[in-house]
């Protein structure tokens, strides 16, 4: 399918299973309901919430079934699933068996574009997707083009193709759990931003993490963006079965070769979208004009110019869009000062990728980790990270896989184990590492964990963290 091609699929009687109620199942069903198909949704949950759910897609004439989501219902010619569903659920397993194709809420966007649809450019990686994603939807603004951040952010794609705004770009941040179940997705340009162990208890092997992730270039026709410092990243690029003309572009934080965007003198630079690439740069933006400026977002900045430039925008709103950007709350953000100590929230950090960034930024460090691993081993985080070391203070459901790790490679290093998952946890381990830290040091909270052990997401752990330290800091004053 090229990248402009729409679907014709015919919906009317249609028989369509839509997996899971949630976020992007609800839509899901209604939009596929509107358009004439029969749809059943099944759920694996049965609960008050799912209920009332239920109730509301009953009454608009779509059919639930509640506490069974293994069982595939009879004439299902589709299934529309929520990208959370692992693919090896009796489901899938049932649908294969039958011939039933399976697809994301991601997926069923693509085939649903209209004739004049905006392109996509898409952006994955394990960490730093939607930092990039918004810093690319603010420069395209600041180029004066109709955009919106959607996919795994903001905006939900369905709504982006079917509703009344008209888009001259979409900005798409894709999960990988959401590119494995896009088979004929074809962005304009894509970027990977790097490659680290993660969810690989959803996806079964790192190998197969890294080829959902690959798809994402699957038929680009401008540029494949990769991470020159993440061989992997390339690797995919030259696996990735293109439109002819599509280039190569890397990103360095170092000098760029030609092809590349990179950092010479506290400035970003172009040398793959300019007239003569082996002997000239454009200038793009300073170092400065990145929100936070550490080396990891200075590569996500750097990403995001390079789609932006894959999409013909100029040079200046480069720098001033990533001057317009905001961080997001929770990503290595300050908090307070209190005796000498700076205290960051970085609890965005869920896995050892994000942490190992967040580590690199400071020294030296009171560490506050730990939640659920989903699979992940500590060992090279703690290697990399142990100089930077004052103290580690621990928490969560799988704390005690970073504290081996600790035990191993730092033994030097203070820890302060918590056994405790109350509301009063996180006050403790703030006043746990404000006893550790020295003035001059770095409280920094990056957990290298998911928050759903002890909190409903990141952002409420995040808040818990800032609450602590503000109270802290009130104290001291």
């Amino acid at each position: 399918m090229g990248s402009q091609e729409v679907s014709n699929v015919d919906w009317q009687g249609k028989h369509v299973t839509v997996a899971g109620l949630g976020v992007s199942g609800i839509p899901a069903a209604r939009v596929l309901h509107g358009l004439g198909a029969v749809v059943t949704v099944v759920n694996d949950g049965d609960d008050e919430r799912s209920r009332a759910q239920a109730a509301e897609l009953r009454a608009q004439g779509v059919s639930v079934r509640l506490g069974d989501g293994d069982t595939l219902p009879e004439s299902t010619e589709l299934i529309v699933t929520a990208p959370g569903w692992k693919p090896d659920k009796p489901l899938f397993s049932a649908a294969a068996e039958a011939g039933v194709p399976v697809w994301g809420d991601v997926e069923l966007a693509w085939r649903l574009r209209g004739p004049d649809a905006a392109p996509w450019l898409a952006v994955t990686g394990t960490n730093g997707k939607t930092t990039t994603v918004r810093m690319l939807a603010s420069i395209l603004a600041a180029a004066g083009l109709r955009t919106a951040a959607v996919g795994n952010i903001g905006v939900s794609l369905l709504d982006a193709v079917l509703g009344e705004e008209k888009y001259d770009v979409l900005a798409v941040e894709l999960s990988s759990y959401q590119l494995h179940w896009s088979p004929s997705l074809r962005a304009h340009s894509a970027a990977v931003l790097n490659l680290a162990p993660d969810h690989l208890d959803w996806h079964g092997s790192m190998e197969a993490y890294v080829a959902d992730k690959g798809r994402i270039y699957e038929g680009n026709t401008v540029a494949c963006v990769y991470n020159a410092a993440d061989g992997a990243t390339e690797d995919l690029v030259r696996a990735a079965d293109v439109e002819e003309g599509c280039r190569a572009i890397g990103f360095t934080l170092g000098t760029p070769g030609p092809s590349q965007l990179g950092v010479v003198d506290g400035i970003l630079v172009d040398r793959a979208f300019v007239t003569n690439r082996q002997k000239q740069a454009q200038e793009l933006a300073e170092v400065a004009d990145v929100n936070p400026p550490a080396p990891h977002n200075i590569a996500n900045a750097l990403a995001a110019a390079a789609l932006a430039r894959a999409f013909g925008v100029e040079p200046a709103a480069v720098r001033d869009g990533l001057r317009a950007f905001r961080p997001d709350p929770h990503r290595i953000e300050h908090v307070a000062e209190a005796g000498g100590v700076t205290y960051i929230d970085d609890s965005k950090a869920t896995n050892t990728h994000a942490a190992e960034a967040s580590l690199a930024s400071y020294d030296p460090i009171v560490w506050i980790a730990g939640g659920l691993a989903k699979g992940a081993a500590f060992d090279e985080l703690v290697t990399g990270c142990a100089k930077r070391l004052r103290g580690v203070v621990l928490m969560g459901a799988d704390r005690a896989l970073i504290r081996e790790a600790l035990t191993r490679h730092a033994p030097e290093v203070p820890v302060v184990d918590l056994d405790r998952t109350d509301t009063g946890a996180m006050s403790e381990a703030v006043r746990e590492a404000a006893r550790l830290a020295r003035p001059g040091d770095t409280v920094l909270m990056a957990p290298a964990c998911a928050s759903m052990d002890m909190f409903v997401n990141y952002n409420k752990r995040g808040e818990a963290f800032a609450d602590a330290v503000r109270a802290l800091a009130a104290e001291s004053a």
